[in-house]
């Protein structure tokens, strides 16, 4: 029923059909985001839970595979490579342990983060860990990249300098550095604010004084994306290069044929990972930096851009954290179960494709050679 007082007030006469259109718009977008926040609470906290679990039980695989392959004898070549995916395997679990339980908490008490952080010291730890992490796993991509191309285009520098005792510097050393940068928003160098729909804190892209800080991580993570991306397609060219040289019909030449056809894979398969995980993310904030909107204000502006562009931050972020679940897939665990399935069934095709051209083949011989008798005089 409408109120009596408000139909008979001559005050109420005066509002412009306009003005009326603009309250009932908001209203209702106040509504639909109230409705969403109060299922979200008990529909989307499943997605935390299950990107949790699949990245505890996925990395803690590969930690175990690294150090029985690690502690192996025959093993002392692959050790800096070892302990590159050991490291990543390490982060990526240490960044899923510390940040999903707080998301999780967040979603039990109704999207209501004040409840479980009234100071905002808690949202300064999460920022700080999602920028450790998450510039941690793209820079320790880069040093595996770095490493293979260096193996494989010159194996003899590598075999001589690569020692385990500057691979684990070096891994120290991107540690240090990336922890550093992030700490910089507790020195006043940018800032960590809640981003919508409010489960998760990171950096600020809206303000021009948190400018500096956002357009360093974007820029950082690009710059470790093509530097990935170039030396893995380095390593790719120089194992191509060597699978020709070493073309043969020896046992020695067919198993480095299928070496190198498990190498390709498995970079490509990094290369696709990374882009798709990471590129949406780090795009998106050089955009929302250039137009001066963060994910923060979702809720009190009532844009439709700037909506759209909190959803796709959201995606994005989310897409960022699904890599530290497939990153153990990608570089060890499917390596190890499927590539070898699959080359085998390559392996079989181009068997019977090459079988069938021989047949092919002699069947044309024989015709011709049929064509030449029957040409002959009697």
């Amino acid at each position: 029923m409408l109120n009596k007082d408000g139909c008979d007030s001559l005050e109420g006469l005066q509002i412009t059909i306009g003005e009326m259109l603009d309250f009932n718009v908001s209203k209702s977008l106040r509504e639909g985001n109230a409705t969403n926040n109060s299922s979200c609470g008990s529909v989307s906290v499943g997605f935390p839970i299950t990107m949790m679990i699949t990245g505890m039980v996925g990395n803690s695989l590969a930690l175990m595979l690294v150090y029985i392959s690690y502690k192996k004898k025959g093993n002392k070549r692959k050790r800096s490579f070892l302990l590159c995916i050991g490291s990543l395997a390490l982060t990526d679990l240490f960044g899923q342990l510390l940040t999903s339980p707080i998301v999780i908490s967040v979603y039990q008490a109704g999207l209501k983060w004040d409840r479980i952080d009234s100071s905002g010291k808690l949202c300064a730890f999460f920022g700080v860990c999602m920028t450790t992490f998450g510039l941690c796993s793209l820079f320790l991509a880069s040093a595996m990249a770095i490493e293979r191309a260096l193996a494989i285009t010159n194996p003899h520098w590598y075999s001589n300098n690569m020692k385990t005792s500057v691979t684990k510097q070096t891994l120290a050393v991107i540690w240090c550095l990336v922890l550093l940068f992030a700490l910089l928003p507790t020195a006043g160098v940018g800032e960590y604010t809640r981003q919508w729909p409010g489960t998760w804190c990171f950096i600020s892209t809206g303000d021009r004084s948190n400018m500096f800080f956002a357009i360093t991580f974007a820029v950082l993570g690009i710059f470790s994306l093509l530097v990935t991306l170039f030396c893995n397609v380095v390593t790719i060219r120089g194992l191509i290069i060597r699978c020709k040289t070493k073309s043969g019909t020896s046992q020695s030449s067919k198993q480095w044929e299928r070496l190198t056809t498990e190498t390709v894979i498995q970079l490509l398969g990094v290369m696709c990972v990374l882009l798709i995980c990471w590129s949406p993310l780090l795009v998106l904030m050089l955009r929302m930096i250039s137009n001066q909107v963060s994910s923060h204000d979702c809720k009190s502006v009532a844009s439709r851009d700037v909506q759209l562009d909190c959803n796709f931050f959201l995606t994005a972020i989310r897409l960022a954290s699904l890599n530290q679940i497939l990153d153990p897939w990608v570089y060890l665990l499917l390596r190890e179960i499927l590539f070898r399935k699959f080359c085998i069934v390559a392996n079989a095709v181009s068997h019977c494709s090459i079988e069938e051209r021989k047949e092919t083949q002699s069947a044309l011989d024989a015709l011709n050679k049929q064509k030449q008798d029957s040409i002959k005089p009697s």
